[in-house]
């Protein structure tokens, strides 16, 4: 260890995000990125900020954008929050909203990055097992709690828990906050934001980078009471007063705005997965039912690190998770048809050559 380091750095194990190669031959179906291009108002929008205004700051509060989200979920912009993506508005939750005495629940199975704001901050947890069949079930968080945490659909498994589950949820629990990563909720979800305002304890966190395809602006938002929305504040206010930029503020605004490409990108990728889904099964895989962007698929007579090895050398890479319970099953992204057609005939060869064999 670095003797510079303080004691904090020396016990942190980070977050390890999906690869980004430098290749651009490969299939890349590894990172849950939407395999189509953002709204052509987008762009628009961008170019129109590519003049001098770029020497000055942007709005430190993004009034715009948490308007055009204000009028996307039917909610006030006092309850709406926004962030350098998904990932540092769950850092101030995490901060401003989970750090009690009490430890805090999320699934065994989830987003990786939960534990690691859990040992940046200092903060105790317990990871609550998925049942059998990799669903959240509500009775297991009928405990005293710090606060709940969860995505949904959840990653990397792709259930979805309904909104008559998290309302029980979130009676269940009326003392302590609850956060919905909503990350994917819009390839085959209901939101939770119907319902922050009937429990002021709820927070919805949700993202520009997978239905939007901003991946590469970083525009995450959360919505909630303002009660919460102001101890988000809080943590900004004394972390980064400008966290989004005016290229983020407009594009996200443009995204927002363009609900026609937003719906016909989704739809295709919904329409992709299933057929995936189908294609998959057809081979001999076990899909979960998947309400994401992505499938979680695992093969019975096939070792899940050696069908990603081997498809890397086919230039197709996927996630694989070396991780308890979890560790024979490949997390495939939904890219476009021929991406999807390129991976299904690898693993047709894989998986009939090694029977044939």
């Amino acid at each position: 260890m670095n003797p510079y380091w303080s004691p904090l750095v020396q016990e942190l194990k980070p977050y390890v995000p999906g690869e980004q190669p430098k290749l651009s031959s490969l299939v890349k179906l590894n990172t849950n990125e939407n395999p189509y291009p953002p709204s052509p108002k987008v762009l628009e929008a961008l170019r129109h900020e590519l003049n001098g205004s770029l020497r000055l700051y942007p709005d430190p509060n993004a009034e715009q954008l948490k308007l055009a989200i204000g009028r996307y979920l039917n909610v006030r912009t006092e309850q709406v929050f926004v962030g350098n993506g998904s990932d540092e508005v769950l850092a101030h939750a995490f901060l401003a909203l989970l750090k009690h005495e009490q430890p805090i629940l999320f699934p065994d199975i989830t987003y990786s990055f939960y534990p690691v704001y859990c040992g940046l901050y200092g903060i105790a947890y317990n990871s609550i097992p998925l049942t059998d069949s990799f669903d959240i079930r509500i009775e297991d968080y009928a405990r005293p709690n710090g606060g709940i945490v969860f995505p949904n659909p959840n990653a990397p498994t792709g259930r979805l828990l309904l909104q008559t589950d998290i309302e029980r949820l979130l009676n269940g629990n009326r003392d302590s906050v609850v956060i919905v990563d909503e990350a994917y909720i819009d390839f085959g979800g209901e939101s939770a934001a119907a319902l922050v305002n009937r429990f002021p304890n709820l927070l919805v966190v949700q993202t520009l980078s997978k239905s939007r395809s901003l991946a590469g602006l970083r525009i995450g938002f959360a919505i909630g009471d303002a009660g919460l929305i102001e101890a988000l504040e809080r943590v900004k206010g004394s972390f980064n007063s400008y966290p989004l930029d005016r290229l983020a503020i407009a594009g996200g605004v443009a995204a927002l705005e363009d609900r026609d490409h937003f719906e016909w990108s989704r739809q295709a990728i919904m329409w992709t997965r299933n057929w995936v889904t189908q294609a998959l099964a057809d081979l001999g895989f076990e899909v979960l039912p998947s309400a994401a962007n992505f499938v979680f698929a695992r093969h019975p007579a096939h070792d899940a690190g050696e069908l990603a090895a081997a498809l890397r050398e086919r230039h197709i890479i996927v996630r694989h998770f070396r991780l308890p319970r979890i560790e024979q099953f490949l997390r495939i992204t939904i890219g476009t048809e021929e991406d999807c057609q390129a991976l299904l005939d690898a693993l047709n060869a894989l998986v009939a050559g090694k029977a044939a064999a």
